[in-house]
């Protein structure tokens, strides 16, 4: 490695982009092409990065197999910033190994960080947790143990797991400081933040109440029959019963909890499931049907008693009902909340992280942009979209998979 090269490596290491290009921007050897795709990354030039970090893997030969795995690390990277999750892994995970078998650790652990950190925005969160337990922040890098950090706490909060989080948060703090780096100690702060803005709203007898996620645990593990707006389910304690894909039945749900301790009448359980504000006997039928249906479901967490009037939640053991809405109600709060983290997303990384058709997204999108919510940029395959950040409170409990799965 000659004198250039090593200077401007050291550059990007501290965050000295300008002062790396500086050394090799007229260079076209493939070590000084995969620093310039490193710190056109850096710049937030994301396409031209990818096609740098390429034409440096193919510059260099079979014998540096070394080399060719940092650089497919590094274009790995650039993807995951341009939020292309279609890529498969198997070529990241191979890097790893080489790096790993020629002692070249740091780089390895970074490709594993990467792999996590893709897992995380599909909501893939007990794989994610797997591949963070594989990795060793101790004698890293100050820069890289303060993301890998930074992933444990982001990990630890979809989780609402907020001890382990705050102890994550404390570690990704001090490796920030001494990386030195202004964009690192940017994201702890925006960490931190989100542990103290509200996540949440409490719906109940008494009025609204805007919950931290720190308050959102707690409830969660109160014992109370928690009709979760939020994750589209219901829970009590550890037991969950997802309703995302019968809309139906949650809305009936819903509605049966905000009345309780009262009951819910059919008119209006039959406006809030059907969208009818004029019933006939026909829908009073499928009312009893859907009513069954989720009697059947919710069994073990509550029962659902026919009144004069309607039907009313009865908890098992006398525990509260209590409807956790999310910080804003919309159909697409899910997408918004993907969309707020600042990055342009594709319509296929949307759909993947979302579990949606690409057409049922293009939609949505389609819904937002007249609505002036969201804005695109590029045209047909090279088409990205984003949203302002959603200001005031965090979006973590509107990401998918935000809760685990009993």
């Amino acid at each position: 490695m000659d004198s250039l090269i090593a200077a401007a490596a050291r550059a990007l290491a501290t965050g000295d982009t300008l002062g790396a290009l500086k050394r090799v921007a007229l260079r076209e050897d493939p070590p000084a092409l995969a620093l310039r795709g490193i710190a056109m990354a850096q710049l937030g030039e994301h396409p031209r990065a990818r096609e740098l970090l390429r034409r440096a893997a193919r510059g260099f030969g079979n014998h540096e197999a070394l080399a060719r795995a940092r650089c497919v690390v590094a274009e790995a990277e650039v993807a995951l910033a341009m939020r292309d999750l279609g890529w498969s892994p198997r070529a990241l995970t191979a890097a790893s190994a080489t790096l790993e078998a020629r002692a070249d650790r740091a780089n390895a652990m970074q490709a594993r960080v990467i792999a996590a950190r893709r897992l995380l925005l599909l909501g893939r969160l007990h794989e994610a947790e797997a591949a963070m337990e594989r990795i060793d922040a101790h004698g890293l890098p100050p820069a890289l143990a303060a993301v890998a950090e930074l992933t444990r706490v982001e990990l630890a909060l979809r989780s609402l797991r907020i001890g382990p989080a705050r102890a994550a948060l404390a570690r990704a703090h001090d490796a920030a400081e001494r990386a030195r780096i202004p964009a690192l100690m940017s994201e702890v702060a925006e960490a931190r933040t989100a542990l103290d803005s509200p996540a949440a709203r409490r719906l109940s007898a008494d009025g609204e109440q805007t919950l931290r996620l720190d308050e959102v645990a707690t409830l969660l593990a109160s014992g109370a029959l928690v009709v979760d707006g939020c994750r589209r389910g219901l829970r009590v304690g550890g037991q969950w019963r997802s309703l995302a894909r019968r809309p139906v039945l949650f809305a009936l749900a819903h509605a049966l909890a905000q009345t309780w301790p009262n009951d819910a009448d059919r008119e209006s359980l039959i406006a809030d499931a059907f969208r009818m504000r004029r019933p006939d006997d026909t829908h009073r039928a499928r009312l009893r049907v859907e009513i069954g249906r989720l009697r059947t479901l919710v069994r073990g967490m509550a029962h659902i008693e026919a009144t004069p009037r309607g039907f009313i939640f009865v908890p098992c053991d006398g525990q509260d009902v209590v409807v956790l809405a999310p910080p804003i109600d919309s159909d697409q709060a899910s997408l918004l909340a993907l969309l707020s983290d600042g990055a342009a997303w594709s319509t296929s990384a949307l759909a993947l992280a979302l579990g949606d058709s690409q057409r049922t997204v293009q939609r949505a999108l389609a819904e937002l942009e007249t609505a002036e919510r969201v804005r695109s940029i590029g045209r047909a395959r090279a088409r990205r979209w984003l949203a302002p950040p959603l200001a005031g409170f965090t979006t973590i409990l509107l990401l998918p998979a935000a809760l685990p799965i009993e």
